[in-house]
């Protein structure tokens, strides 16, 4: 009886998904009929290909043509890292110090030494909360008896160079939470919290109000001011590493609530030193005010190690990378790569690593220029061909699983809103695990469909550049295209 029931679950459930709505069109006809056919594609520069399982071309147009990929880059360094790091590779942050400890005093330096952690201080579920973290350090502080701490607070963020941005990366970008370069010792993703209040009339000055972190003497030239009711959000923030200095400039319509948003930290690693003196602080130990970067010190000392921790494990930050399309999170890896293979955490050599990496991974690399870590970048030139033979090469790979795991898919990360709409059938749409993409002009989307019988898995990447309408006008024919690979047996 209980099979009967069983079997006709089954055939109930394959004749509702056989009743739902497929594509009327194969992927190549739905470039043919629908894509190539619309005005607004007419002065865009495209570039589309798709192979099934077996290797066999079932879209193609344009398809050695290098373009702009935008968020869809984080694809590659997710997958160099997860192939070259190992999935369950961890970054380590270390607490030494120097001199000596005399009874409850510590008569030296306390040292937190950076290796790219960038979930350290990060308000993402995979990160372990700061205060747990901080709560181990100042742990061993105390089973050492150590209460006072006589010398200051160092913190070494040498791991990475440091490098405010890439230098392909606008002026324009260098203020934002998403323009943010990777630090040797990250903290809080090195953003900073920060709120806005407009006056009550045109011409009144903003207050700002940075609440989280702080940096240690850190100066901010407000140039913020009250706009007219409808003016639209015009504030703009600067800053580089420099000098500790950043300027609000621009305006902010009246008639406003607070408003909270993210600037780029570019002392983070100062910001980590201070939070955690403050901690300390907080737990009864005493502490001087000053914190040093490592570059400061005349000389290097000789130190001990008191203790390390650890990040989660790189899938997980690989999952968070390119699940929101996390830019912090993808140039660090982009970097760290660089560092592991030679020594030299810098982009140059990270572009070198990365090269390297293919080449021994028999990849051919025609149609592919890769300048950042995360696509943000305006030289990052990649082919749909290269997407798809990039894919093709991971999905022979252990990290495989875990990887593709870490695509969105409709209704989750950067696809809570794409293939969602009434017309796509979920059982269908569901199949698209893919990687979005958008810069001004440009929208992208790169990925596998999964669970065609015929089919198998399919590789596909569809680049769209340099057109002039409204992102939503390119937008629907590219979901109509991912269901057409998805509607395929």
């Amino acid at each position: 009886m209980k099979k009967l029931i069983l079997f006709t679950l089954i055939l109930f459930y394959s004749g509702l998904c056989l009743s739902q709505p497929k594509s009327k069109f194969s992927p190549q006809g739905y470039i043919e009929s629908v894509i190539k056919k619309d005005p607004n594609y007419k002065n865009a520069v495209v570039a589309i290909y798709a192979e099934d399982g077996d290797g066999k071309v079932i879209a193609d147009w344009n398809s050695d043509m290098p373009l702009l990929t935008a968020s869809t880059l984080k694809t590659i360094t997710t997958g160099l890292s997860l192939i070259y790091l190992g999935a369950d590779y961890k970054f380590e942050t270390k607490v030494a110090y120097s001199g000596e400890i005399k009874g409850d005093v510590l008569y030296g330096n306390l040292y937190i030494i950076g290796g790219g952690d960038p979930t350290l201080g990060s308000s993402e579920e995979i990160a372990f909360p700061i205060d747990s973290i901080f709560g181990v350090w100042a742990k061993e502080l105390y089973d050492k008896g150590v209460r006072r701490i006589e010398g200051d607070i160092i913190v070494d963020d040498s791991f990475l160079e440091r490098e405010v941005i890439p230098s392909s990366w606008t002026w324009g970008n260098i203020g934002y939470y998403y323009g943010t370069a990777p630090s040797g010792l990250p903290f809080h993703e090195d953003i900073q919290q920060v709120k806005y209040v407009p006056g009550k009339k045109p011409g009144d000055k903003v207050k700002i109000i940075v609440s989280y972190p702080q940096i240690p003497n850190f100066e901010y030239v407000n140039n913020l001011v009250t706009g007219e009711r409808d003016s639209g959000d015009w504030s703009e923030y600067v800053s580089s590493d420099l000098a500790r200095i950043g300027k609000f400039t621009g305006s902010l319509p009246c008639g406003r609530d607070t408003i909270k948003t993210t600037i780029s930290n570019k002392f983070a690693y100062l910001s980590c030193g201070l939070a955690f003196r403050e901690f300390l602080i907080s737990k009864g130990f005493i502490v001087g005010d000053r914190i040093m970067s490592i570059d400061q010190l005349p000389e290097r000392e000789n130190i001990i190690d008191l203790v390390k921790t650890y990040s989660p494990e790189l899938y997980k930050i690989v999952d968070v990378t390119n699940k929101i399309s996390n830019n912090f999170y993808a140039e660090t890896l982009f970097k760290t790569m660089a560092k592991i293979a030679t020594g030299v955490g810098s982009y140059k050599a990270a572009v070198e690593t990365a090269n390297k990496i293919l080449d021994s991974l028999n990849i051919d690399r025609w149609g592919y220029t890769q300048d950042d870590g995360s696509g943000l970048s305006r030289e990052n030139y990649v082919s749909p061909k290269f997407f798809v033979r990039f894919y093709d090469a991971l999905s022979k790979y252990q990290i495989f699983e875990k990887y593709l795991e870490s695509f969105p898919y409709p209704g989750v990360g950067t696809f809570k809103y794409v293939l969602t709409s009434k017309q796509f059938n979920p059982n269908i749409a569901n199949r698209v695990h893919a990687k979005s993409g958008s810069l001004s002009c440009v929208k992208t989307y790169a990925g596998y469909v999964t669970g065609g019988q015929k089919s198998g898995l399919i590789k596909f990447a569809i680049l769209v550049n340099n057109y002039a309408c409204p992102t939503k006008d390119i937008q629907r024919h590219l979901e109509g295209f991912m269901y057409s690979l998805a509607s395929m047996e």
